[in-house]
């Protein structure tokens, strides 16, 4: 499932690690994810869209998108992608890092911390535009506007804000790579979602009759609108 916010998401069967930390903390950190958060990850992007598998093929399901995160994911030369997650219990002034920069699978980070924290939500951002409208007669991909997707928060710290951060992150890095305004799509069917959105400063565009933008690849019965944000414009406060 690409793109849209899913805050309802059931435990994760596969581990009870949330259980360890509680659920109101001081301190939630917003950051790019790092190649020891990928079952994380997996695990948070499985239970937000595929809430009704269970045991074993929710642990199957995880493997595979973590196979994937590792393996797959490759992007066209020039183009960027990150993963961003909200962590607890790691204070980014006690992490140590080691590790190379330079070094990327996918959108994770090549850096090992020895004080990670857990992973509460996630988001992707990229350049790609692959479910940007194309531009021109040549149908040309679209730049200027990167693409939010997979934004996901864990039952246990909904409302809490996170979402939120994970987007302020996400525009900050937009804006750091040169981009003038993001993107995404809306799950119709998540209104809580479309809300978020708006309040954040996103608005939505409406495709001219018999255009046909690319969507998310996902059930063909999803129908989704597609919010676009320019980083100048103000968020209104929620």
């Amino acid at each position: 499932m690409e793109g849209g916010l899913y805050l309802f998401v059931g435990a994760c069967r596969a581990t009870q690690v949330v259980h360890l930390f509680p659920t109101v903390s001081p301190e939630i950190v917003v950051r790019e994810a790092r190649l020891e958060d990928c079952w994380e990850v997996a695990e948070t992007h499985c239970s937000s869209f595929f809430p009704e598998y269970s045991f074993p093929l929710d642990f199957v399901l995880r493997v595979d998108r973590l196979v994937g995160m590792l393996s797959g994911f490759s992007i066209p030369p020039g183009c960027r992608r990150t993963c961003l997650v909200a962590v607890i219990g790691g204070s980014v002034g006690d992490t140590f890092l080691f590790g190379t920069e330079d070094f990327k699978i996918g959108g994770f980070d090549g850096k090992f911390s020895l004080n990670k924290g857990y992973v509460t939500g996630i988001l992707t951002i990229d350049t790609v535009a692959d479910f940007l409208p194309r531009k021109g007669p040549l149908r040309q991909r679209r730049t200027g506007i990167a693409y939010i997707s997979n934004v996901a928060v864990r039952e246990r710290f909904r409302r809490k804000g996170i979402a939120k951060r994970l987007i302020a992150k996400a525009e900050a890095q937009a804006k750091s790579w040169g981009f003038r305004a993001v993107a995404l799509h809306c799950d119709l069917n998540n209104p809580d979602a479309k809300k978020l959105y708006k309040d954040q400063g996103f608005r939505c565009i409406t495709a001219s009759e018999g255009a046909n933008w690319p969507q998310p690849k996902t059930a063909p019965d999803v129908k989704f609108n597609f919010m676009m944000k320019l980083l100048n414009t103000p968020t209104t406060t929620a």
